[in-house]
């Protein structure tokens, strides 16, 4: 439901008030309190940076091969502790090879990112946590039941930014939320009772290091981006990009703008590095009930299916005129696309 509290008022009491209006969201509501919990916790650890230990410290990899850093299993025990007292029968995490067993008889699955943005750990720039909460699905002959519906299927999402400040961006089905924490009482507060995504703007964020293995329609895309009022689009751009998934997808949902990130031709990167469980289809869910759009440069987001719990996904999302604009490069619709070549490469339909 809608939130309609006012300004400040405590995550607790606009669960309370989301369960009374609609009572099937109880145990969502749950989770989400235990999520916050855990936020709270590991906000606190990052605050104290180095004071508290080399959160940066590299360790074992993790289900996706990546070096695990100190922050990445404080973040995934922390949460997962916090999750085993709420109404969870399974979590699906990054730092996870396979689906972990919790509370079997509960009523819900979680798809969990702990620790999004490990490479800013060590600089003191942002970071956060993504989750996406599903109903538990009970198939014997399918042990990923749960995790093999479409992103739709999500019943809430959210994500936590430790930035300047530590937000929770959160949705349950009907708009999005933005709550921050009162470090001086260790809870959420609503901030933004309906965060809308404007349908226009002149910002994009992907990582321009990638421009060369990148394939045509995104080459294309940016291209003309660069080219501002000379080129197609009409308008001067600015580009963003952190590094930090949970930070770029936040100046989206406050700003607008789209956030790219595609599949390329690098080794392994056909689908892209974000992952469709716990990072590309919670982002989709929030994204959409702020009035954006995200998909895979023509496919809605929500409607995939994972088929396994690791599985990638490419992510375009954010102002609804931007991600249908490059819907249309994809499907070829421009022909004269980017025809000054910025990154030395041909893209779309040139001669």
């Amino acid at each position: 439901m809608a939130i309609s509290a006012a300004i400040g008022t405590p995550l607790e009491t606009c669960l309370a008030q989301a369960v009374k209006a609609d009572p099937a969201l109880t145990d969502a509501a749950a989770v989400i309190a235990a999520v916050a919990r855990s936020a709270v916790e590991i906000s606190e650890r990052i605050g104290r940076g180095a004071l508290g230990g080399d959160l940066a410290a590299a360790g074992d990899h993790n289900s996706d091969g990546d070096v695990q850093k100190a922050l990445d299993v404080i973040a995934h025990e922390s949460v997962t502790a916090a999750l085993r007292s709420a109404p969870v029968a399974e979590v699906a995490s990054e730092e996870a090879e396979e689906v972990m067993r919790l509370n079997p008889d509960a009523p819900l699955a979680v798809a969990i990112d702990p620790l999004d943005g490990s490479s800013n750990i060590g600089v003191n720039m942002a970071v956060g946590m993504i989750f996406g909460i599903r109903p538990s699905i009970k198939d014997p002959a399918n042990p990923l039941a749960s995790f093999t519906t479409p992103g739709s299927a999500q019943i809430a999402a959210g994500f936590v930014t430790y930035g300047p400040a530590t937000a929770l961006i959160l949705t349950l089905g009907e708009g999005t939320q933005c709550y921050v924490l009162d470090r001086a009482e260790g809870t959420f507060r609503l901030t933004s009772p309906a965060m809308s995504v404007p349908a226009s703007a002149k910002e994009f964020a992907i990582n321009a290091s990638n421009a060369r293995h990148w394939d045509a329609p995104v080459k294309a895309y940016i291209e003309d981006c660069q080219r501002g009022t000379e080129g197609p689009r009409d308008k001067d751009y600015n580009m963003r990009w952190l590094a930090s998934l949970v930070a770029d997808i936040q100046r989206v949902l406050t700003r607008g703008g789209v956030f790219l990130y595609p599949g390329d031709a690098r080794k392994n990167y056909a689908r892209g590095r974000l992952r469709l469980l716990y990072e590309v289809a919670p982002v989709a869910m929030l994204i959409e009930q702020a009035g954006g759009a995200a998909t895979d440069g023509q496919t809605r987001i929500l409607d995939l299916v994972a088929t396994g719990i690791h599985e990638r996904a490419p992510l375009v999302c954010g102002s609804t005129e931007e991600v249908d604009c490059v819907a249309t490069y994809y499907g070829g619709g421009k022909p004269d696309a980017g025809r000054s070549p910025l990154f030395g490469q041909r893209g779309l339909i040139r001669s």
